[in-house]
């Protein structure tokens, strides 16, 4: 196997130099007392709570899910107060965004009027009581239209809410409305670039430029909460469409383990093989967040029969300084922009001022070969699981990138060399273990660059869903493994540009571990021009 590896020693200089970094951080961001556990050496524990909380923002649009419900739940602002002033973001922003795209205004700001005056008697409907958010239009929402991108559903309104939504709102999230996706979530290479467009909506733009991409498919999610319009969103991620977006925006997101989400739902249901690639996740501008949410919508429905129940662990409690920390800026399969290496190059570099052991890895070899057992499996049916879903639907007219695909005879392999690629798929997956079993996490690129151009033509690469750009991500969908993205540098151009952190099965602690820390170093979320 081809592996570009190169270990970065620990050394006595190391140890003098980190002793300075933790000088210099002790100033707002870690408590006094904190410092004799971090300076005696690393045969003491480094929790990720000892680097401090990220300071929260003064307005009200940009703090975090915690500090809004923390907020409500002591009355220094009233549910509708917040609701009110979300609505007013969206009106304010999304003329320009095209991110939000059915609204129900008038349904939030009853259920607000209705937690203000359960609080007042003393009752709570959970940790979101009062936290306005949105949804990715490919989930049902009880009595909002939900298009999943595709004109067979522009006039469908659920009588349920999926399984991820309902958990949120039980917990009294309010909904304001739904983001915008690509049709069927799984067509988002539209353009040269990974974008969020649909026959319906049309094409959502960035916040920090509008000329520039939202990445997809959960592209609406990423951009309004960026932007200030939604406390959080919840996305899907089939290939990187939470983890996309979350770094084309600036945000923060995570895809967890596959499969501790249900699906139940969706616009691509659970059940069939593409469908153990996908995880709902949540998207938000703080890291600490995710954590908060993701458990929340975790665990059985007793309908989605993949769910596994396991525990959530405390990221607060994983040690850091003991992890073993494997990086790679560029995986000799995308080429990938000198930004997005540096700002890769620079996590490391930081992980290296806190963990013993930080080693520069690529499993190439083992990458390009999923991708391809992957690519292989798509479109090996002669797109027939893409025919289904349209004809479920009720859709006869596509856009673009769907026509395209549909218009296409298909080659279909045959059964012995479809089963052939699945005991493949399996055989990689173990070897891609094998592979992290030296490691505990591994920081690389979420994308190969900054958001691109959004009138930049079609591309012939995404004819097959295998833009090159989403090799950063597509592998730990097939894997099921976790991972969490946080802003961490930007280009020349002021566009965000995330990292990806991922880690073993189940252990999302780690990875939220190591989110929380970058989010310290870089600053994580910045407020966008518009």
């Amino acid at each position: 196997m081809n592996k570009v590896k190169k270990r970065i020693a620990t050394t006595t200089a190391d140890t003098v130099s980190r002793r300075s970094f933790i000088e210099k951080l002790s100033v707002g961001t870690i408590g006094a007392a904190c410092l004799p556990n971090i300076v005696s050496g690393f045969d003491k524990r480094l929790l990720i709570r000892e680097f401090g909380a990220k300071v929260e923002p003064e307005s009200i649009h940009y703090k975090s899910v915690t500090a809004l419900a923390q907020m409500i739940r002591t009355k220094e602002v009233s549910a509708v107060e917040v609701v009110k002033a979300y609505i007013d973001r969206i009106d304010a922003v999304n003329y320009q965004l095209n991110a939000v795209v059915m609204e129900c205004f008038d349904r939030a700001l009853d259920e607000a009027k209705r937690a203000d005056q359960a609080l007042a008697r003393g009752n709570s409907t959970g940790v979101l009581h009062g936290v306005p958010l949105t949804i990715k239009d490919s989930f049902m929402t009880e009595g909002v239209v939900s298009t999943g991108g595709t004109i067979g559903k522009m006039n469908f309104v659920p009588d349920a809410d999926a399984t991820v939504v309902a958990r949120v709102r039980q917990q009294g999230g309010i909904l304001l409305g739904k983001t915008n996706t690509p049709e069927f979530t799984l067509i988002g290479a539209v353009l040269g670039v990974n974008s969020t467009n649909n026959i319906i909506y049309g094409i959502s733009k960035n916040p920090y430029d509008l000329d520039k991409t939202t990445s997809g498919s959960s592209g609406g999610a990423g951009a309004i909460v960026a932007a200030g319009g939604a406390a959080f969103d919840i996305g899907t991620d089939w290939g990187g469409s939470v983890r996309g977006p979350s770094g084309t925006n600036g945000i923060a997101g995570i895809k967890p383990t596959s499969a501790r989400l249900p699906r139940t739902g969706h616009i691509v249901d659970y059940g069939g093989l593409f469908d153990a690639w996908q995880q709902p996740g949540p998207m938000a501008r703080f890291v600490k967040d995710l954590d908060l949410l993701t458990p929340l919508m975790a665990g059985p429905d007793f309908k989605d029969a993949a769910v596994v129940p396991m525990p959530w662990p405390d990221y607060k409690q994983v040690d850091i300084a003991g992890l073993r920390v494997a990086f790679f800026a560029e995986n000799g399969v995308a080429r990938t922009d000198p930004a997005t290496r540096d700002t890769v190059q620079k996590a490391a570099k930081w992980m290296q001022e806190v963990s013993v052991s930080v080693t520069e890895d690529c499993p190439r070899d083992l990458l390009v070969e999923l991708g391809t057992i992957r690519r292989d499996l798509i479109i090996g049916d002669g797109w027939q699981w893409l025919k289904r879903a349209t004809e479920r639907a009720g859709s006869k007219t596509y856009g673009a990138s769907l026509r395209q695909r549909l218009s296409e005879q298909g080659e279909e392999i045959s059964t012995a060399r479809y089963t052939r690629l699945l005991e493949m798929q399996d055989a990689n997956r173990s070897k891609m273990l094998q592979w992290f079993s030296d490691y505990d996490v591994l920081l690389c690129p979420v994308t190969n660059s900054p958001a691109g151009d959004i009138n930049s033509g079609f591309s012939e690469s995404s004819r097959y869903m295998d833009n090159p750009g989403e090799s950063y991500t597509k592998p730990f969908n097939t894997c099921g493994w976790p991972g969490a993205v946080v802003r961490c540098g930007q280009s020349a151009e002021g566009l965000p540009i995330g990292v990806q952190v991922v880690a073993q099965p189940w252990r999302e602690d780690v990875a939220l571990a190591v989110a929380s820390y970058l989010e310290q170093k870089s600053g994580g979320w910045k407020m966008p021009p518009i």
